[in-house]
């Protein structure tokens, strides 16, 4: 498990902590730099909630018929408990499940009730977990609830009991319809087809039409009504006027086969839209529902995860899923945390390490002691963050949605026209006209254009959530292809984070000492093992590792900002740094220079001393991870320009940065002076990136286009606060978050030029009297399952 409070080793001190100048606090408001609309509702989070209100939390879907889009509703995603109605100020906020609300068009609907009602202050929609939540007065829940049913939804509001822990756990779902009545529709609608080829009566080719269109047609009739007289044209709006004008113009066979194709077109699109709306159904489903868990008297038993409190006792058995947050006090075993991490192998864990929710113990037992409650786990705070993301719009979403919202109008206006004006300015057949009419109302509706984006992003989401990237919008995924200039922490980013001892040195041999290198090793050890110091840790540590036993130390003294000493059979030591043997009088030309050497090479050198000389040197240093080094040579291919800022000594910093292949390196950094570097950076018209470990140096992150927290899993702090949050330590997630943003605006624009595109050339063929209704709802539903196809291809990525 990633320590993300790890210290920086920066000075020789051996008696005081090290100066934390390369540690990070994530916890920034960004300055609210971002959309905060909430589809026009203002949380106020930006002056609480650091980071997380930095995007516009409405949630575009796709502008089709309501239910699931088709008329036959699927399975709902896993969602979170709804919570009870809270209070904000004199009013309340209520989050209210409607599970026919998935699109725009469900949307526009309740925005325009409920936006007349002088009760409700602001409304949020979450369409991926078809959540509403709606500001208003205390009085007023039950009038919020009956406008909702008068546009025929179900809402359902949370009570707060079904599970107090905050959970994840199902909701229901939609009730499925029955298939008969489209197979019935399709049927017949192929027999009134045929029997207008054969010549039979009107009356028979009428009279199969409506059986098809009452058959599988009802919804999308009712639901087209409801926008009529809300003033919306949707989809269902648009397909009841097209099929209704089709069957008064006498094409019978032809209103019955569009009305058919339209729902078989919409439920295959639905169903493709169910990937990606259920993208993080696999994280909610990792954790299992029970666990192992040590009673009063001793004894183990199976009880549900969610009433598990923390302090209790768990047992992890060979091969399963742990269900808990918690750390390991018995047994020992390997784990593997690519569900939430991404690491390709697993990772040992013993006594005294974390173990995280969602996580696979392979072969060995252990008993863990739960450190949060199921609602308050890593993966909980995971799930909760993706949800958020996917709730929100990127920019190209947002310009989208609003070119959406003039469009339809648009064309409307223009299939007037083509019906009315050439017959009545030009002498033109009506029935010719009209017909166009028709079939430019069918193209009016901008499906493919809505979609495209929100599933694109959606996926992106997903799939860096399952590499273990977490992003928290689409604004930042979007973004991401454009950063040029990235700052990149040291401790515990570039480095591991903990100083080893990495060289040894006798200087003289003290008279009688005997075998000088083990008993100099064994007399700096027992020193060291005083102190709490990570230099003095380190050497304790590599003498442990070896078999060096500490001896007594007597007349203990810690010398704050030098070094420490003791008596140890009699005799007295000092260990301690450069300052430390100054003071001493120890210090002499030809030690000087041994000393300027090894910190050239970006060491730390303590130094044991006796009454009258200089012993021995022990070199210690923080190594560079072998990620790194890969990860900054792919930053560079990617055209990244890379800088290490760190507080450490320069000597280090230009050492570490020559291991690594940084661009630049700044030593001496205090967080003022990282925020200063960042800044002036952006003001040269760079995108910049801060990698830091979510702590500390909040000032450069904050002022940073887009701020990564390194080791985030474990850390409630990094994950809810961070822009990108990297699970685990691994600095080539940078690169592979920029690739992925690279593939997802390329996914963006090839589905918004193909939505486009395919649009246009029907529009054209109509107007030039070659377009039928079938071609204009092929055309329709076609590209929209072709830009969900695209945007789902970012989930094998």
């Amino acid at each position: 498990m990633p320590d993300v409070r790890r210290p920086e080793v920066e000075r020789l001190e051996t008696g005081e902590s090290c100066a934390l100048g390369d540690g990070h606090a994530h916890g920034h408001e960004h300055g609210c730099g971002h959309d905060h609309s909430h589809s026009g509702h203002d949380h106020g989070q930006c002056d609480h909630e650091p980071r997380r209100s930095g995007h516009d939390h409405s949630h575009a879907g796709h502008d089709h018929a309501a239910g699931d889009c088709c008329g036959a509703s699927s399975a709902a995603p896993i969602a979170l408990a709804l919570p009870r109605s809270e209070a904000v100020g004199d009013d309340l906020r209520t989050a209210i499940r409607i599970m026919q609300m998935d699109c725009p068009t469900e949307e526009a609907l309740i925005r325009k009730k409920l936006g007349r009602m002088p009760a409700v202050r602001s409304m949020d929609f979450n369409l991926i977990q078809r959540v509403l939540t709606v500001v208003h007065a205390s009085d007023a829940l039950d009038s919020v609830l009956a406008a909702l049913r008068s546009l025929d939804f179900t809402p359902e509001v949370g009570t707060g009991t079904a599970d107090a822990s905050g959970a994840p756990s199902a909701v229901s779902s939609a009730p499925s319809k029955p298939w008969w009545p489209l197979i019935v529709a399709a049927v017949v609608a192929a027999g009134s087809e045929a029997a207008g080829w054969l010549g039979a009566p009107a009356w028979v080719v009428a009279g199969l039409a409506i059986v098809a269109i009452a058959s599988c047609g009802l919804t999308t009739y009712r639901k087209g009504w409801l926008a009529l007289r809300n003033l919306n044209l949707n989809i269902n709006a648009l397909m009841s006027i097209a099929v209704t004008g089709a069957a008064l113009l006498g094409q019978w066979p032809e209103a019955a086969m569009v009305m058919v194709l339209f729902t078989i077109a919409e439920l295959i699109e639905a169903k493709s839209l169910d990937r990606a709306r259920n993208a993080i159904e696999g994280l909610m489903r990792l954790t299992p529902e029970h666990a192992s868990v040590q009673q009063r008297d001793g004894a183990w038993s199976s009880v549900r995860v969610d009433t598990v409190p923390p302090g209790a006792l768990v047992r992890v058995k060979p091969g399963e899923r742990i269900a808990l947050d918690g750390e390991i006090v018995a047994g020992r075993s390997s784990v593997d945390q690519a569900p939430i991490t991404g690491e390709s192998l697993p990772i040992d864990k013993a006594v005294g390490d974390a173990v995280f929710a969602g996580t696979i113990n392979q072969s060995g037992s252990f008993d863990y002691r739960v450190t949060a409650a199921a609602g308050n786990t890593t993966l909980a705070r995971i799930i909760h963050a993706v949800e958020e993301a996917q709730g929100s719009k990127a920019p190209t979403q947002r310009f989208v949605d609003q070119f959406a919202r003039v469009y339809t109008p648009i064309v409307f206006a223009v299939a007037l026209a083509v019906a009315l004006l050439p017959p009545l300015l030009f002498g033109g057949a009506w029935h010719e006209w009209v017909y166009k009419a028709l079939v430019l109302l069918v193209i009016a509706c901008p499906c493919a254009l809505v979609i495209s984006t929100p599933v694109t992003i959606v996926s992106g989401l997903a799939a860096a959530a399952r590499k273990g990237i977490l992003i928290k919008g689409g604004v930042y995924l979007e973004q991401g292809r454009k950063l040029s200039r990235l700052a990149l922490d040291k401790t515990g980013t570039i480095t591991h984070g903990k100083p080893v001892l990495v060289g040894f040195e006798v200087v003289e041999v003290a008279a009688g000492a005997g075998a000088e290198a083990d008993n100099y090793r064994t007399l700096a050890a027992s020193l060291a093992g005083r102190s709490d110091h990570p230099v003095s840790m380190a050497i304790a540590t590599a003498a442990d590792n070896d078999g060096i036993e500490h001896l007594h130390v007597d007349a203990f003294e810690a010398l704050a900002g030098r070094g420490v000493r003791g008596d140890i059979d009699g005799t007295g030591y000092w260990l301690g740094n450069h300052r430390l043997i100054e003071e001493l009088g120890r210090c002499s030309p030809q030690l000087e220079t041994r000393l300027d050497a090894l910190e050239q090479q970006g060491q730390t050198v303590v130094m044991l001393a006796d009454a009258q000389r200089v012993l021995a040197l022990f070199a210690v240093a923080d190594t560079v991870k072998d990620t790194s080094r890969a990860a900054v040579a792919e930053l560079r291919r990617l055209g990244v320009g890379t800088a290490m800022l760190t507080g450490d000594n320069r000597h280090t910093a230009d050492a570490i940065a020559r291991q690594v292949g940084v661009d630049e390196a700044r030593g001496d950094q205090l967080p003022e002076d990282k925020l200063e570097v960042v800044a002036g950076w952006s003001a040269d018209g760079a995108t910049v990136g801060m990698v830091g470990d979510g702590i500390n140096d909040a000032p450069a992150l904050a002022r940073a286009d887009i701020g990564f927290a390194m080791g985030a899993m474990g850390t409630g702090t990094a994950i809810e606060t961070a822009d990108v949050a990297l699970m685990d330590d691994d600095l080539r997630k940078v690169p592979a978050f920029i690739r992925l943003s690279k593939a997802t605006h390329a996914v963006l624009v090839q589905n918004i030029a193909l939505a486009l595109g395919i649009k246009s050339v029907f529009l054209v063929l109509t107007l030039m009297g070659l377009g039928t209704m079938w071609m204009a709802v092929f055309a329709d539903v076609g590209a929209s399952l072709l830009v969900v196809g695209n945007g789902l291809r970012l989930l094998r990525k």
